[in-house]
């Protein structure tokens, strides 16, 4: 039932999402979607940490209601990040 809800929401544009920005790379990456902002800012924290691990430099983060068309915006490429052979993963939200 949860799940459901979270693709409604999601579906409105009304659903939580965790908006981290690198420096190096300079890229956004959108993790979500989830029910309410407490449930994103208690999985942030694990997102930052997988992110940093791979050496990028985190700028800022966030937590807004959101529905982002894509997951991972590299700035800095000159090709997309899918055309180079890597896609991105992201784990399910609990």
């Amino acid at each position: 039932m949860k799940e459901l809800l979270i693709n409604l929401l999601n579906f409105l544009g009304l659903a939580f999402w965790v908006k981290i920005i690198t420096t190096d790379p300079d890229c956004t990456y959108y993790f979500g979607p989830f029910l309410t902002a407490q449930d994103a800012h208690f999985a942030k924290v694990g997102y930052v940490e997988d992110i940093e691990s791979e050496g990028a430099n985190t700028y800022t983060v966030f937590v807004k209601r959101d529905k982002p068309s894509r997951l991972t915006v590299a700035e800095d490429l000159e090709t997309p990040i899918i055309a180079q052979g890597v896609i991105p993963a992201f784990s399910p939200q609990p």
